[in-house]
């Protein structure tokens, strides 16, 4: 087989690996899609139980009630298919890895799949309450507090972004680590300057009180400092393997 012809089916495989993640996220959004106003009343509860009585979000465009209930169900759908999707994009680059690059990869995988969907968590359950108790609480008297749906659903999508990528700091330093990029001693010496970083990038994703900061920079720490006990777990086994 020529260059060429090992190209061209190279293209042809990813061609057919992306239609396949494409039909994943089409099949699951259509079944969540005469869901999408209750995803959505459940997206928006942890301001709703935050809101005094009688208060309500509002739809400030004619098509927002339509179409950003469709947007969660859309993002749902994404989320619900990851696995799918990190599968189809692993059949594709794992025939061109070696057999220990494999046995390292597959779980590290896994692993980023299954932080990512644990930072959605934390913002939804831990996250979201404090930061939207503190946005009711602070209301000037006589302002009455009513968001509009769009504007939640971009918060809420860079708050989950937010947590969902910081979740991901293990994952980063073994990668760092494995492929040499980085010592594990020189991961210690900056430890000072990632805690100060965290906090930076606390006060940048979540609004301006210290408690929603502190949530967010403190597990940044904690997930470097998780990062840096893998990889050197890691590095031990491999070097014994050796």
């Amino acid at each position: 087989m020529t260059t060429t012809d090992t190209f061209i089916s190279h293209l042809i495989e990813l061609r057919n690996r992306l239609l396949r993640i494409v039909i994943g996220v089409v099949l699951v959004f259509i079944g969540l899609f005469p869901f999408a106003n209750k995803i959505y009343t459940l997206l928006a509860q942890p301001l709703l139980s935050h809101l005094p009585a009688g208060g309500q979000m509002i739809a400030t465009a004619v098509t927002t009630p339509f179409f950003v209930p469709m947007k969660v169900a859309m993002l749902a759908a994404f989320v619900i298919s990851l696995p799918h999707t990190l599968y189809q994009v692993w059949s594709f680059i794992a025939p061109g890895l070696y057999t220990h690059e494999r046995r390292f990869m597959a779980p590290l995988v896994v692993a980023s799949t299954l932080l990512f969907f644990a930072g959605m968590c934390f913002a939804y359950f831990l996250v979201f309450p404090v930061v939207f108790g503190f946005i009711a609480g602070t209301a000037p008297e006589g302002v009455a507090v009513m968001t509009d749906i769009g504007n939640y659903l971009d918060f809420v999508i860079t708050l989950f972004m937010a947590f969902g990528i910081a979740f991901e700091v293990p994952v980063a330093v073994v990668l760092l680590v494995y492929f040499g990029l980085v010592r594990i001693e020189t991961l210690k010496d900056i430890r000072s300057y990632v805690i100060v970083g965290a906090f930076v990038i606390g006060a940048i994703f979540t609004p301006p009180d210290v408690i929603s900061q502190i949530m967010l920079a403190v597990p940044l720490w904690l997930l470097y400092e998780a990062g840096i006990l893998v990889a050197g777990f890691l590095r031990v086994r491999t070097t014994q393997a050796d």
